[in-house]
C-alpha cells in the first residue's frame, strides 16, 4: 500500500512541476506562482483536513511539528525558484527529486529496524542505481546561465527537501511505533503550509508588490492542489508502508515524477530524453524495492531448507 501511495504522489509531483514551468512561462519568474500555490494549498488543506473532518481541537505538538515542516518548505520552494530561473527545469527537478533517495536510508540509521526501518544492502544497490539514472537522465545539459548560483541554490533544494521527507517519516514513526496518536492530528498539514505561506507573503510585499494577473492566479491555484495531493499521499504513504516499504516510498515517488515529467517534457516542449537512463531507474525499482530476504525464505521453506 505504501509503494501505491508513493506512485500516486508521484504523478502529482509531476503535474505540480508542470504548473512550475507553465508560471515560470507567464512572467518569468517564479516568486508569484509560489506564493498562489501556497495560498491555494493551504485554503485546500484547511477544507478537506480538519475543517472536512470536523476536526476543531488543535493540538500543540503536531502544529509545532507543521510549523517546523512550514520553514523548511519554504526555504526549499525559495531555493526551487531560484534554480529554476538560473538553470533548467529538468536538471533542477532531478535534483530535487534525488532527495528523495536518502531519507529512508537515514531514518533506517538511525533509528533501525525496531521502529519499522528496514535497510539491506539491495536497497542500497537499488537506490545507487536510481540515483546514477537521475542524474544520467539530464547529463549534456549545459544551458546553464549562471553556474556558481545554480549550483549554491540547487544544493539548497536538494538538502532541505530532505529534511521536509526526514520529518514527514518521523512524524510517521510517532503514529505508528511510538503510538502518539495526537500527532495524526489534521492540523499539520495546514499549520505547515500556513506557515509557509506566511514567510513568502511577508518576502513578497517586502520585495514586490505587484497583484498576480488571472493566468498566475489560475495556474498557481492548480500548482496548490497538486502539490497538497502529493504531500497527502506522501504523508499516507509513510504512514502506511511496511518495514521493507519505508526506504523505498520516497525514491518510488520520485521516480514516477521523473519518467512523467521526462514525457510531458519530450511531449510539449520537444527536449530530448536520455530513457536509456529511465531504464536504469526501473531497474534500480525492481532491485531496491523487492524484499529478497522474505523470497529466499519462501523459497527455502518450499525446498525444505
Amino acid at each position: 500500500m505504501g509503494i501505491t501511495l508513493a506512485l500516486i504522489a508521484g504523478v502529482f509531483n509531476s503535474l505540480t512541476n508542470f504548473c512550475v514551468k507553465k508560471g515560470i512561462d507567464i512572467e518569468g519568474t517564479a516568486k508569484l506562482f509560489f506564493l498562489c500555490q501556497i495560498l491555494a494549498s493551504s485554503l485546500f488543506a484547511l477544507i478537506l483536513g480538519p475543517l472536512l473532518k470536523g476536526e476543531f481541537t488543535i493540538q500543540l505538538y503536531p502544529s509545532l511539528l507543521g510549523i517546523c515542516a512550514g520553514i523548511i518548505l519554504y526555504i526549499m520552494l525559495f531555493s526551487l525558484g531560484i534554480a529554476v530561473e538560473k538553470g533548467t527545469p529538468g536538471l533542477t527537478f532531478a535534483t530535487l527529486n534525488s532527495a528523495t533517495i536518502l531519507p529512508g536510508i537515514i531514518m533506517a540509521y538511525l533509528f533501525g529496524a525496531d521502529c519499522g526501518f528496514y535497510i539491506g544492502l539491495a536497497h542500497v544497490v537499488g537506490l545507487l542505481f536510481v540515483i546514477i539514472g537521475l542524474f544520467w537522465g539530464v547529463t549534456g545539459v549545459k544551458q546553464i546561465r549562471e553556474k556558481n548560483v545554480w549550483i549554491t541554490f540547487a544544493s539548497m533544494v536538494f538538502l532541505f527537501h530532505i529534511f521536509l521527507l526526514c520529518l514527514f517519516q518521523y512524524r510517521a514513526m510517532l503514529i505508528k511505533v511510538a503510538d502518539l496518536k495526537q500527532f495524526d492530528s489534521e492540523w499539520f498539514t495546514p499549520f505547515m503550509f500556513l506557515t509557509c505561506l506566511s514567510i513568502q507573503l511577508i518576502a513578497y510585499l517586502y520585495s514586490n508588490r505587484r497583484f498576480p494577473n488571472r493566468k498566475e492566479i489560475m495556474v498557481g491555484f492548480a500548482g496548490g492542489l497538486t502539490t497538497l495531493l502529493c504531500t497527502l499521499s506522501l504523508l499516507l504513504s509513510a504512514k502506511k508502508a511496511l518495514p521493507f516499504e519505508n526506504a523505498v516510498i520516497f525514491p518510488m515517488a520520485s521516480v514516477a515524477s521523473i519518467l512523467l515529467t521526462n514525457f510531458w517534457s519530450q511531449k510539449l516542449y520537444s527536449e530530448e530524453i536520455n530513457w536509456k537512463a529511465c531504464q536504469l531507474l526501473v531497474f534500480g525499482i525492481i532491485i531496491g524495492t523487492i524484499n529478497w530476504k522474505l523470497i529466499l525464505t519462501k523459497i527455502g521453506g518450499l525446498l525444505g531448507l
